[in-house]
């Protein structure tokens, strides 16, 4: 079965960073493009960013874009994202995918992990 874990959320004050993890228990990790997204309350989640299978390819939201910084470790079948310079508004629970492609569209992602929580405080 499938798992993707995602921790390292939390509460932070405005102008911090957090980096959060995602541990997937794919056998063929290294085969999956990744992604992160997140949802606020009330508000549809979205994209954040994603990277492809070997690491060398990462793409981002406008909103994240020169703060956060996606990376992973196929060997621990592991995806990172780093956030820096926090705001209020980067509040929500955030998601790690799997998908074949990487993708702003959650419709191209196959597997999901149940998030975790970033709290920014002004």
């Amino acid at each position: 079965q499938v798992q993707l874990v995602e921790s390292g959320g939390g509460l932070v004050q405005a102008g911090g960073s957090l980096r959060l993890s995602c541990a997937a228990s794919l056998r063929t990790f290294s085969s999956y493009a990744m992604g992160w997204f997140r949802q606020a309350p009330g508000k549809e989640r979205e994209f954040v960013a994603t990277i492809n299978q070997s690491g060398d390819s990462t793409y981002y939201a406008d909103s994240v874009k020169g703060r956060f910084t996606i990376s992973r470790d196929n060997a621990k079948n592991t995806v990172y994202l780093q956030m820096s310079s926090l705001k209020p508004e980067d509040t929500a629970v955030y998601y790690c995918a799997a998908g074949l492609i990487t993708s702003r569209w959650r419709d191209q992602y196959a597997y999901w992990g149940q998030g975790t929580q970033v709290t920014v405080s002004s």
